[in-house]
């Protein structure tokens, strides 16, 4: 039986299928730490921490900002059903800095009525919102947003 060269990837949200496609690679936050997915995979099921998914289609790589949720691995596909999943191109910067001030000041202040461990998840969330849209440049030619190129 001959191994696969591609894998299925599907990223859904309770709104939206956001990503169908045939792609090369995957690297997925796993609450256990990241971890990459080939063709050929052995099965998985993984729960899923707030982070930097990517892609890689050829030398091109899509990053996301996913949070909380599962993944299955399967040889030939992975399946990713997550509770927040937004490409690069889609996340408000401004937003997510303001989302990180307000987390951090609620962090910082010793009061008993703050739910600090809601207030941490913020933090968290708005920070790899922060790193994902970092990985969107804007053409000085044509002035359209595109994916950032990174080695390895």
């Amino acid at each position: 039986m001959a191994l696969p060269t591609s894998i299925e990837l599907q990223i859904v949200t309770p709104d939206k299928l956001l990503v169908k496609e045939q792609v090369d690679e995957v690297e997925i936050p796993g609450t256990e730490g990241y971890f990459g997915v080939l063709p050929g995979h052995t099965p998985l099921l993984a729960a899923l921490a707030v982070g930097e998914l990517w892609y890689r289609k050829g030398a091109e790589k899509t990053y996301l900002a996913i949070a909380f949720g599962f993944a299955e691995v399967l040889p030939d596909s992975v399946t990713v059903l997550a509770q927040l999943a937004e490409k690069a191109e889609e996340i408000d910067a401004a937003r997510a800095e303001a989302a990180r001030t307000r987390a951090a000041e609620r962090l910082a202040v010793a009061v008993s009525d703050i739910d600090y461990e809601r207030a941490r998840i913020a933090l968290t969330k708005s920070l790899s919102r922060l790193q994902v849209s970092s990985r969107i440049s804007i053409s000085p030619r044509t002035g359209a947003l595109k994916q950032v190129r990174t080695q390895g």
